[in-house]
């Protein structure tokens, strides 16, 4: 497959230009402009043709700046012009050959209709063990002194939510400056409250017989907690008297 030949990740997809990403990695990166985005959203795109990133001999995933870029420019085009892979796919594929095409028009509210969400974002990604240390690219010893913090913690069937990779990696490289992971116990326990918080406002929806409701419920979650979120950071950024990039 060819690559992305123009626009991309800005500046993620320049710090790509050091060499193959991990999928942890890739994830980190695309969420500076993508906040929502997810492993099992990044294995959908593949899953569907949009990408196609090298293997290791182990068969990780291992991702290049092109591949970087084209996942951001297909996460653009479906969040600013609500188009389907399909036609992404083929706007792009078109582009790539070098010819002229200009960018479909369609939006969900031209359709009248919300566009249906990929598998990848209806239901919860899973990882296995392997996986996770791949994706963080950290060793057994690190993922056992995490989960004894409760950094981490795996699901009753023993795999892992999609979101612990980028915990991993995250705990992994706050490790190079010297904040290992006892000192995180704090920030776990402030994202439990926070969350039991976010829980506490949409319960009444969730428990609503409409499905309509329910699916509200879902929308509302993630609003709230992207605004806890951004009230997180400037909270930070206040106390340290410093302006985040």
């Amino acid at each position: 497959m060819l690559r992305t030949p123009s626009g991309g990740a800005g500046s993620g997809a320049a710090a790509a230009d050091s060499g193959p990403m991990s999928i942890g990695a890739v994830l980190n990166v695309l969420r500076e402009e993508f906040p929502e985005v997810t492993i099992s959203k990044i294995r959908f795109l593949e899953s569907e043709g949009l990408i196609e990133p090298e293997r290791s001999p182990s068969g990780y995933r291992k991702f290049s700046a092109g591949d970087v870029q084209r996942l951001a420019q297909v996460l653009r085009m479906q969040r600013d012009h609500y188009l389907p892979l399909r036609v992404i796919r083929e706007h792009l594929d078109a582009v790539e050959r070098g010819e002229a095409v200009s960018l479909p028009a369609l939006s969900r509210q031209r359709a009248g209709e919300p566009v249906p969400e990929s598998p990848g974002e209806r239901t919860a990604a899973r990882i296995g063990r392997a996986e996770l240390l791949a994706a963080a690219e950290i060793g057994e010893q690190d993922l056992r002194e995490w989960e004894s913090y409760g950094l981490i913690a795996p699901l009753e069937d023993g795999l892992y939510d999609a979101e612990a990779a980028t915990v991993a990696t995250l705990v992994a490289q706050l490790g190079r400056f010297g904040i290992e992971p006892r000192h995180l116990r704090v920030m776990k326990a402030a994202a439990d409250r926070e969350a039991g918080l976010v829980e506490q406002v949409v319960a009444p929806l969730k428990r609503h017989r409409n499905p309509q409701t329910r699916i509200l419920a879902e929308a509302r979650t993630r609003e709230l907690a992207g605004l806890t979120v951004k009230l997180h950071t400037a909270l930070v950024q206040t106390a340290l008297g410093v302006r985040l990039p």
